[in-house]
Formats: C-alpha cells, structure tokens, sequence
C-alpha cells in the first residue's frame, strides 16, 4: 500500500476524482462569469469582442480576452453556450489543473534537485500535496480566470527559476532533455530562458493583467545576481528580450485596441471601466482609508450603481467623527435617490478620504493594506462553496448551523497550515542550500510583491491569491527533506 501511495500517478488520479466532486456537487458562478460568458458568445457570433450596452453591441476593453478565448473554443467544440456549456468549461479546467499539479512537482524538483537525496519521495509529496489541495479543486467549478492563470504563472516561473539557478553554473533541465541543442543553451542560458518566461508570462497576461509582475520580480532578482558578476549590458539584454517575448502574445490583444477602440494598450484599465464610464475615484479613495474585509465588499462598492447602500451597513471603523458620520450619510442619502453617483458626491467622498488620510496617514497607508494582507491570505476560501463562512459569534454559529461552523474552521486552518508550510519551506531552501537561494529569492519576492499590488485594489479579494498557491505547495514539498550536502 505504502508503495501505491508514494506513486505521482495515484496521487494525481486522486486529485481527479476530488475535482470532479468539486464539479458535479458545488458547480458555482460569480458575476464576472456572466461578463466572460458574454464576450465569448458575442465573439464567436458576431465576431465582436464586446457586451450589450443600451441595446448596442459595443466592442469592450473591460477584462483581458484569453479566458473568453477558451470559453469561445469550448462552445464552438461542444455546441452549447453559456450555462448549458459550463460543464464542458470545468471538465476543461479539470485537465489544466490537473496540468498545473505537475507543474508543481516540476517546480518543487527544480529549486532544491542538486541537495535533496530523495528526488522520487519529493516528487510524490509534491503531488500529493498539489493534486488534494482543496482551494485549487475547488476553482475548476468556477469558470473563472483563476485555474488558466496559475497555469501558465507555474510554467513560467519553471523557466525563471532555471533562469536564476543558472547564475550559479546549476545544469539546467532542458538540457538533458535536448542534447542536440544543450551546447547552445548551455551558452546562453539566461536568455533561451528567459524568453521562454517571458513568452508564457505574455500568454497568462491574457488571462490577468498583473502576470507581468512576475517578470519584473525575476528582472530584479537576476538584476542583482548579473551585476555581482559585473554583467550590467548581459541583464539590460535579457530585460529586453524577456519584454519583447512577452509583449508577442499580447500584441494581437494591442492591435485590436487600437483599431476597434482607437487607442493602442496592452492590458485592461486599472479599474476596469466602460470607454464612456466614469471612475469614482472619490468613493475608491474613502473606502481605501477603511476597507479591509471582503464581506464588506458586497455592502458598499459591489452595490454602487446597482441598489442602496445603507449607512448601518458601513463598520464603525469608516467614521471618525460624528461630523463626517453625518456628511457620509447625507451623500449617501443623495446617491440613493438616483443610484447614481454624480460628480459632486464623488467629490464629497475624495475630500472626506483627503481628510481622514492627513489625520491617520499610517492607517491608510499601513495599517489598512495590512488588514488587506492578512484578510486575503488568512481566510477560509469557500467564498464559492454553499457555506457561510462565519464563526462569531461562535457558540451561535455552531448551534445555528453545526456543519457551516465546522466547515469554516476546518478550511481557515488548512489555509493556515498551507501557509505556514509554505514559510518553513521556504526558510529551510534559504538557510541549508545555498543554491537555492536565487530560486527562493525570486518566488518569495512574487509573493511579497503580489500580495502589495492586491491591497492597492478597490475590492481585496482573497480568490487573487490563489495564482500564489503553486509557490506555497513547492515550497511545502520541502519540509522534512534533508539536504544531501550543505553548500
């Protein structure tokens, strides 16, 4: 039995049938799953890349194409569209996953294969954690960009580890694999791999528009690691080739831009909006200075333009003083009226944002992103499961709903050991091998540098982190390893 389980192909056969469970009892959908639903039908009927507005079909820059790409191909394979194809959509999304798992393998093999003695035990710790992960299973029932994001995100931090593994003269594995060209790659390896990161961080920029945060991370780390070694004009090269490299696969996305919308961009806009649509910049600044908890974005941005916002609604944490309590609610009471947010009440809530920031700049450039950190990695993760996902106030949660309470509390402290995992992990490649340290130096700083870009958002939504978890479960993989020698 002991042998059958240390098996990869057990353990991600296993990993199948927990995403199919996923799929057949808690199928979910979310409202940018409607949005994506949309675009694909209107593009492979009308060849329009757009939505409805006011009854017209209006070509639309609202959300990169690549996830509406795969929707379009499974509907025009399946011959169903919209909620009739979902199933199609997940059993796809199954199969990436699934892909991705081994990708993790290849990833946790790759920053420690020179020091750990026991390649195959790491292989299949590394897939049984990837393959039985719940908060990965879970988003192959939601057609959602997520499953195609942390896809290529691990394919292509396979190259840009390699890429700064090399640093350090580690043979890398394409060689091995290719021993017609290993000469070649050998000589240039900083940039065959590059580009190839590059290329796959273009492709999961399709998919979301922050990908390119990747690269940069790894331009910074192997910035460092090339001008150690007096390379300056060797990383400006690189630089260059990983940007071009990455730009291909959005160029098509930056034509159609330009042509349909007159204005050549290569991602979405930051927030997202319509061509004519107006951004409250006001309203995002005040609820900066106080948001922290996803729960509270259904009670305040996710109603605006759409129903009431009620100022009972609105924590405690969001005033004060009595005063500005008044004007808050004297805006909102405006707004209820029409549902509309005009200009002269989006102004009111910027002045009101101005005021609160000069009295406690530390909490709203500090304190809150760090409640936003915090809320987004140290959560449940059943945003998408039938479970409410509340715990306080506890001995009324678990009389009200004993298998919601124990839900919760068992997905919060497995998130929680997923993380710590990751951190011991991490800490042990950095203090016992050298070697790695590039490697470690490189995923922790995407960690770190992703998780600062998602408290800048509107809305801190935990489902953005889930694109880190491949890095998590790698570096878990190498907890109880024993390197074979210390460098």
């Amino acid at each position: 039995m002991k042998r059958i389980l240390a098996k990869p192909s057990v353990a991600l056969a296993a990993g199948f049938f927990l995403r199919l469970f996923f799929v057949f009892r808690f199928p979910a959908d979310s409202g940018d799953t409607a949005l994506y639903e949309q675009f694909a039908d209107n593009w492979l009927r009308h060849g329009v890349y757009g939505m409805f507005v006011d009854g017209q079909l209006t070509p639309v820059d609202i959300r990169m194409p690549g996830y509406s790409a795969f929707l379009a191909v499974t509907y025009f394979l399946s011959g169903h569209s919209g909620a009739a194809a979902r199933l199609w959509v997940m059993l796809g999304q199954v199969a990436v996953d699934l892909s991705t798992c081994i990708l993790i393998v290849m990833l946790a093999v790759l920053i420690s294969s020179e020091t750990i003695e026991d390649i195959e035990r790491l292989k299949a710790k590394a897939m049984w954690l990837a393959a039985t992960c719940p908060f990965l299973a879970n988003y192959t029932a939601v057609p959602l960009t997520e499953i195609w994001t942390a896809f290529f995100s691990a394919g292509a931090l396979l190259f840009l580890v390699q890429q700064v593994k090399s640093t350090s003269g580690v043979m890398f594995f394409l060689t091995p694999a290719c021993p017609r060209i290993g000469p070649f790659l050998a000589r240039h390896p900083f940039e065959i791999l590059g580009v190839a990161g590059g290329f796959l961080v273009g492709l999961g920029t399709l998919f979301r528009p922050e990908i390119p945060l990747l690269m940069v991370v790894s331009w910074m780390v192997l910035g460092v690691l090339l001008l150690r070694r007096r390379q300056p004009w060797r990383w400006i090269r690189v630089v260059i080739l990983m940007a071009i490299a990455c730009l291909v696969p959005l160029a098509p996305w930056a034509v159609r831009n330009g042509v349909t919308l007159h204005k050549v961009q290569f991602l979405t806009p930051y927030y997202a909006q319509l061509p004519d649509e107006t951004v409250p910049s006001g309203m995002i600044a005040w609820e900066k200075t106080w948001l922290w908890r996803f729960r509270d974005v259904y009670l305040v941005p996710w109603k605006l333009e759409e129903e009431p916002i009620r100022l009972e609604d609105i924590p405690a944490s969001a005033f004060d003083t009595p005063d500005e309590k008044r004007r808050v609610a004297a805006t909102l009471q405006e707004y209820n009226e029409t549902l509309t947010l005009s200009a002269e009440e989006d102004a009111a809530f910027a002045a009101i944002a101005r005021e609160r920031t000069a009295r406690h700049p530390v909490r709203t450039y500090l304190e809150i992103p760090l409640a936003r950190a915090l809320s987004i990695w140290f959560t449940p993760r059943i945003e998408f499961l039938p479970f409410s996902g509340s715990i306080f106030p506890l001995a009324q949660c678990l009389e009200d709903d004993p298998l919601d309470f124990a839900v919760t509390i068992v997905f919060f402290l497995l998130n929680c050991l997923y993380v710590l995992l990751g951190a011991w992990g991490a800490t042990r490649l950095w203090r016992s091998i050298r070697a790695a340290r590039p490697a470690v130096a490189l995923l922790a700083g995407y960690l770190f540098v992703r998780t600062v870009f998602l408290t800048t958002l509107g809305t801190p939504e935990p489902r953005y982190v889930v694109v880190c978890i491949p890095i998590l479960l790698a570096f878990a993989a190498q907890v109880s390893f024993r390197p074979a020698k210390r460098v």
